[in-house]
């Protein structure tokens, strides 16, 4: 099962987004009051780096408000964003979800009716099971990967080889 939840893990990073969708979801993580997490900052470098290469695509940022943080996930990755020159106009806001699931959900309902491919944008641990519930909601994908900060790595990808296989079993 290592193998195999590797082997999905890498594949959940392929294909690479190019710019094609015309909009992006930004899954969200943790905020340290009203400060991003490295982990989130590493998503948004990531984020701002393609929005910087595809001025025309659109961002979902997608993350609600823990008890332990200051202001939604989403509004975070706002100010990160139009801190270091996104346009706001490009940027839409999911404030509710606590969960994976409930990112990739909660950003589908923000979508135009006819938009039925996106880029997903988090962590390269993170892509294979983001993009498999993209795949059950009736929603395809490319990927951008984000780094992952090593001193968490391990954790986070023993951890994430457990939900994908949660994921392929019961499909949240």
């Amino acid at each position: 099962m290592w193998i195999k939840t590797g082997n999905w893990m890498y594949a959940g990073k392929l294909p690479a987004a190019n710019g094609e969708n015309e909009y992006a979801i930004i899954l969200g993580a943790k905020v340290n009051g009203e400060i991003p997490s490295l982990s989130l900052r590493y998503r948004l470098e990531a984020a701002l780096d393609y929005a910087k290469k595809h001025p025309e695509v659109k961002f979902i940022l997608s993350g609600g408000q823990g008890p332990d943080e200051d202001i939604t996930e989403a509004e975070a990755m706002k100010r990160y964003l139009m801190e270091n020159g996104i346009e706001e106009d490009r940027l839409i806001l999911e404030t509710a979800s606590t969960s994976t699931y409930e990112n990739i959900q909660f950003s589908r309902k923000l979508l135009p009716a006819s938009v039925n491919s996106v880029t997903i944008v988090t962590s390269d641990y993170h892509l294979a099971r983001a993009r498999e519930i993209a795949r059950q909601l009736d929603l395809e994908s490319d990927a951008v990967a984000a780094k992952t900060p090593k001193v968490v790595e391990w954790k986070l990808t023993t951890r994430e080889r457990l939900a994908l296989l949660k994921t392929s079993v019961f499909g949240r």
